[in-house]
């Protein structure tokens, strides 16, 4: 029996080191995005001060893993081999639940999933305990912490809320306090700005990153509780000399301190205070199994009342487990991936957006779009005019894609983000409230991202819709950590060491695979076939940089059609599905290109303008192309999903023939625009009307069949419907390669070049 439970031990550890991987993965935005966000200083100097406060913090804490040992349940209420399987249920539904927020993308919080895995884990047992027992339902009560359960869920509530309306408030004020010409400012505004952040991260630093630190005795915490206002004044002072030191001698962006200060800060706090989400039951698992084995007394009759007691976590397992957590900032992937959520949610003007609007963020951004014009209709023209200065961005004469590269906001943007954070949980734990760092920060950003004016017209529907998004996984995280923790511990109880063998290999086999999965996405995403946005200022740079693009979706058109003949040839639908997933892929491509269209002719010097209605034009037939292509795929794919008949022979052989004649076509187009020997475009041009006449044969035979031989309507359709798309779909291709090779003979070479026979 002892083995049994040693080995339980042994598979909490390993889980700890993956939980604190996925844990890290997802929980890097909260301190991470403010200074990735503005680019204020290097992703090394980034890194490097994160990790160092990371360090810091799990090193010197110990005093929140109370939580995982008490704070949820009442421990002397269940015997030891109870309190094993609540722990064990927990670390599985753990890891699952954030690798699959990781895998997705979507920032959730580890605090709340933790705390109500734990919650769902101990009801289970106690519901267990009772209906075995023959007592009231109503008992369970006595085995859970209601009052810290209640507590939580009302943190979760009021987080959001306070966290978006405070975030706004000073973001708006900051903005025009500095405009964003901060830069430009007089020295002392920003100074006391930084003062006012600085002070308000060092009062963060004293009040949270320390709190329950084993290295600071209870005399210095005492001491900092009974002079806070004092120090906080202290602070100020200091700051406002050392940041005008900076701005005045040093002549150095005191926001690129603050941000690097609240970096620290942040991180610092996370490690210190969350380490327990990831690491606090399985130590709370291993202290108590250290008290029974040294007890001699039965694993079912071994009360628990020791997690109620206060026991140091020690402090070599907090080093381990921060460089475990530091290694995992450095390296994990889906830590990058979480952060693009926050960040393009929160970019200043126009990004590829991720989610797409529903009526209930229509319906918010047209509610607050009435309510704004209505306040501001009742301020004078005056105040409005002066308030709308300061919202004035200055013109950088970079296209689109260079938004890319630049920062997502600005850095008095990413100090808002730091200093309300850190003021919101240092304040919420002085007054012991729980609440979840990922919930404020995130909604810190997003209420500084709407006050900042980052949400436009053309925006806000995308950005309102992730952020509910984003809000409604949060209460799903609850939900789901509730019942999965529940029904892993019932299934823990009833199949013992067998059914947590079982768990454990689903768990592994579920984390291959969405490690697998992700990783294929990100190669798609990386892919030498994706499109590029034009970035060139003159005709010629238009023309060489679209050959790309020409080249990349003649050979994605070619792969397209040859699969949708052979998936109706061999009837597989599956390649038939994969196959329109692809082509929605390229013509989403196709359509951001499109949506660049703006910045591209303002970007394009005046000795080039013409190469405006070029690039517009080559986008059109590029569209055509696509558009051809999704209607083929989409009328194949749904012919054989309803099991309709099999095209018949003739007319499998006639697509062949086509699909022979379009890949010499499209072979000969993309080595044509690979070379950049655009003279042979000419060769290719020889043979439209050949191609034209092939197909026109085909409808002809097909017309002569359907009044002889033919008697399925369903292929007649899909038959005609084939033809009548290649044949636009040849159509756009030559129009294509008429309009390049025209454009490249009148732009490029000094006089018209005869066509290559």
């Amino acid at each position: 029996m002892e083995n049994m439970y040693l080995l339980m031990i042994v598979a909490l550890a390993v889980l700890a080191v993956a939980d604190l991987v996925v844990g890290v993965s997802n929980d890097a935005v909260n301190f991470l995005n403010s200074a990735i966000g503005s680019k204020a200083i290097s992703f090394r100097t980034i890194m490097i001060v994160a990790s160092l406060g990371i360090a810091i913090g799990a090193t010197f804490s110990s005093g929140m893993m109370e939580v995982a040992r008490k704070g949820i349940f009442n421990p002397g209420e269940f015997m030891f081999s109870e309190i094993m399987i609540i722990f064990v249920a927990v670390m599985i539904t753990d890891i699952l639940l954030l690798d699959f927020f990781n895998t997705i993308g979507m920032p959730t919080s580890t605090t709340v999933s933790i705390v109500f895995e734990l919650l769902g884990a101990a009801v289970a047992m106690a519901l267990i305990k009772v209906v075995m027992d023959d007592a009231p339902l109503a008992d369970v009560t006595n085995y859970i912490n209601t009052s810290k359960a209640s507590e939580i869920i009302a943190g979760i509530l009021l987080s959001v809320v306070i966290a978006f309306s405070v975030g706004a408030m000073v973001q708006y004020i900051s903005r025009i306090m500095l405009s964003f010409n901060f830069e430009k400012k007089a020295k002392w505004i920003s100074a006391l700005f930084g003062s006012i952040a600085l002070t308000s991260i060092t009062y963060f630093i004293l009040i949270k990153g320390l709190h329950g630190a084993t290295f600071v005795s209870q005399s210095v915490t005492d001491f900092i509780a009974d002079h806070t206002t004092t120090l906080i004044f202290a602070s100020f002072a200091i700051w406002f000399l050392f940041s005008y030191v900076v701005n005045v001698v040093f002549n150095y962006s005191i926001y690129k301190v603050i941000i690097a200060a609240g970096t620290f800060a942040l991180a610092l706090a996370f490690a210190g205070n969350d380490l327990v989400n990831f690491i606090g039951v399985p130590i709370a698992a291993w202290q108590s199994y250290e008290a029974w084995a040294a007890s001699g007394i039965a694993a079912t009759d071994f009360g628990m009342s020791i997690l109620a007691e206060k026991v140091p976590t020690p402090t070599r397992l907090l080093l381990i487990s921060g460089i475990i957590m530091i290694l995992t900032l450095w390296f994990s992937k889906k830590a990058q991936h979480v952060s693009k959520t926050e960040i393009n949610l929160a970019r200043e003007g126009e990004s590829k957006e991720r989610f797409q609007p529903n009526f209930l963020s229509r319906g918010i951004v047209r509610a607050s779009s009435g309510l704004s014009e209505m306040v501001t209709s009742l301020l004078p023209t005056s105040l409005r005019e002066k308030i709308d200065a300061r919202f004035v961005k200055p013109y950088i004469a970079l296209p689109k894609d260079k938004t890319f590269e630049m920062p997502a906001f600005d850095m008095v943007r990413a100090t808002v983000n730091l200093m309300v954070a850190g003021i919101l949980i240092s304040i919420a734990t002085s007054y012991k409230l729980p609440l979840s760092t990922t919930y404020v920060t995130f909604m810190v950003a997003m209420g500084t991202s709407l006050a900042d004016r980052a949400w436009g017209a053309e925006s806000a529907v995308y950005r309102v819709a992730g952020v509910l998004n984003v809000i409604g996984g949060w209460f799903f995280t609850a939900l789901v950590a509730f019942v999965a923790a529940a029904i892993m511990a019932y299934l823990i109880n009833l199949g013992g060491t067998t059914a947590i063998a079982i768990l454990l290999f689903i768990a592994v086999l579920l984390l291959v695979r969405n490690y697998i999965n992700h990783t294929k996405k990100s190669k798609e995403i990386r892919a030498e076939d994706s499109l590029r946005r034009a970035e060139s200022s003159s005709i010629q740079g238009v023309i060489e940089e679209s050959a790309n693009n020409i080249s990349n979706v003649v050979k994605r058109s070619n792969k397209i059609y040859t699969h949708i003949i052979d998936g109706l040839a061999k009837q597989e639908l599956d390649l038939l599905k994969k196959n329109k997933k692809q082509v929605v892929k390229l013509s989403g491509e196709i359509d951001d290109l499109r949506d660049n269209i703006f910045y591209f002719i303002k970007n394009l010097d005046e000795a080039s303008v013409g190469a405006s209605n070029f690039y517009i034009n080559i986008l059109g037939n590029l569209q055509d192309m696509a558009q051809s292509l999704e209607y083929m795929a989409k009328v194949s794919h749904k012919h054989i999903h309803n099991n309709h008949k099999k095209l018949k022979y003739n007319q499998i052989k006639e697509l062949k023939e086509i699909d022979q004649k379009l890949d010499d076509l499209f072979m000969q187009t993309k080595e044509a625009f690979e070379s950049r020997s655009f003279q042979r475009i000419g060769n290719v041009l020889s043979t439209k009307q050949e191609l034209f006449d092939m197909v026109s044969q085909k409808i002809e035979k097909q017309i002569d069949r359907t009044r002889t031989e033919e008697s399925s309507p369903k292929n007649t359709t899909l038959y005609f419907t084939l033809l009548l798309e290649t044949k636009d779909l040849i159509t756009v291709t030559y129009n294509l390669l008429e309009l390049y090779y025209s454009e490249y003979d009148s732009s490029v070479k000094p006089a018209k070049v005869d066509v290559v026979k």
